[in-house]
């Protein structure tokens, strides 16, 4: 039997959206408060790859990603989704969310979304939150699955990944 060994810890990464871009900056706010610093921000990037959240957030959508300093267990994935989505309610007018949060992290080897939704290539973690390897690190880059989102998959978010990636290698090498 092998020896069971914990994990190294990864990099919390989110992803935020909205039409309304003060709301990027609340939010990043909120999120700093509950997973302390950020060490990385993206510049302001359009949401322009699918029109599926147009009739609850309207056109227009505005992105951008962080990553945090303090690494953590992957175990608290789940717990990370919950709370993200409590954040999503707060900003709740009529019933229409104004701004998605979503959490993953970044690993040596992948970079994993937390998600409510299931399918075929999804693992349940527990409490309603399923997660999903979206990207996979080979040959120096991260690369797409054929599952992976067509924005995650795009060669200026993989770039975005790799950079954040690169920060964690040098967290790694410190530890």
């Amino acid at each position: 039997m092998a020896k069971i060994k914990e994990p190294l810890p990864v990099k919390l990464i989110a992803s935020m959206f909205t039409a309304r871009g003060e709301l990027l900056e609340e939010a990043k706010v909120r999120l700093s408060q509950e997973f302390g610093p950020i060490d990385y921000e993206s510049e302001v990037l359009p949401f322009d790859h699918t029109t599926y959240y147009a009739a609850e957030f309207g056109e227009n959508l505005k992105r951008r990603f962080v990553a945090f300093a303090e690494l953590l267990h992957p175990g608290k994935l789940a717990e990370i989704k919950l709370l993200t989505n409590a954040l999503e309610m707060a900003w709740v007018i009529k019933g229409k969310r104004r701004i998605n949060i979503d959490p993953g992290y970044v690993s040596r080897s992948k970079l994993v979304l937390a998600t409510t939704k299931n399918h075929a290539h999804r693992i349940y973690l527990g409490q309603g939150i399923y997660a999903e390897v979206t990207l996979h690190f080979r040959g120096g880059t991260f690369r797409a699955w054929p599952w992976t989102y067509p924005d995650y998959a795009s060669l200026p978010l993989i770039a975005i990944f790799n950079q954040i990636r690169g920060l964690y290698v040098k967290q790694l090498c410190k530890m």
